[in-house]
């Protein structure tokens, strides 16, 4: 049996796309038939949950009730990957609790898989929460990912700048999230659906909708383009054995 794989998707600048990132990757591993439950910590009101109701809850990460909801199931929980979308201003707080409940020790310990998607906008302040984070990352595979959320360009990176904040972190790897049309991010929002439940043409409840053939062609197209860059790392790969991730060109 794998041991258990928690992937933590954050970020402390808000508006980067963190809760897009988790729905890819609850996608993701829901075909390829991954047993995975998720963690939404924009509590009480959280957004994922209404994606993914059936295998997310709503925390409070800085709560001790609620930490021991995530971490004290993992070995008992039916789910082998446990993916916790951390709300804006969240990420450094919640690895020093990750950090001071001995969890990164059992990740260091290979008990436990960790990996961070770190979502990153495109200013130097993006850049500054990699070194903030740098001190807890010695043990998950972790990613630097750009999302390219409402046309972000990241045209204020310097990449000698760049390249002297990821080399800050041993064997980071960078990820891309491509676009989605507009509107056919409207619609899936309305729809109140995962990605690949509105590609399928399907209701919340599984019943045949009428979702414009356009616009799900530009999901399917996008997930697509989006679920390459998890293969490109062997992300299944690394929740079923802990592996270490394939380094991508930058």
């Amino acid at each position: 049996m794998a041991k258990p794989a928690v992937i933590i998707v954050g970020a402390d600048k808000g508006g980067v796309g963190k809760t897009t990132v988790s729905r890819t990757l609850l996608d993701y591993f829901a075909a390829h038939h991954i047993p995975t439950r998720a963690f939404d910590t924009e509590y009480p009101k959280g957004t994922l949950k209404r994606f993914h109701p059936d295998i997310t809850d709503i925390v409070d990460v800085g709560a001790v009730a609620d930490q021991m909801k995530i971490f004290d199931t993992l070995n008992s929980a039916e789910a082998s990957v446990t993916v916790i979308d951390v709300r804006a201003g969240l990420l450094s707080p919640t690895l020093r609790s990750l950090r001071d409940i001995g969890f990164l020790d059992a990740a260091k310990k290979g008990q436990i898989t960790f990996a961070v998607f770190h979502i990153l906008g495109p200013s130097i302040a993006s850049l500054d929460e990699i070194a903030e984070t740098a001190s807890y990352m010695a043990d998950a595979k972790y990613f630097l990912v750009k999302n390219f959320i409402n046309n972000t360009t990241f045209f204020e990176w310097d990449q000698t700048t760049y390249n002297s904040y990821f080399k800050k972190i041993k064997d980071a790897v960078d990820l891309t999230i491509p676009k989605l049309n507009e509107l056919a991010s409207e619609q899936v929002e309305l729809a109140s659906v995962p990605y690949i439940t509105f590609i399928g043409n399907k209701t919340p409840t599984g019943d045949a909708a009428a979702y414009s053939f356009v616009l799900r062609g530009y999901v399917r197209h996008w997930i697509g383009n989006v679920w390459s860059e998890y293969d490109r790392i062997n992300l299944t790969d690394i929740v079923a054995s802990g592996a270490v991730p394939k380094q991508a060109a930058r």
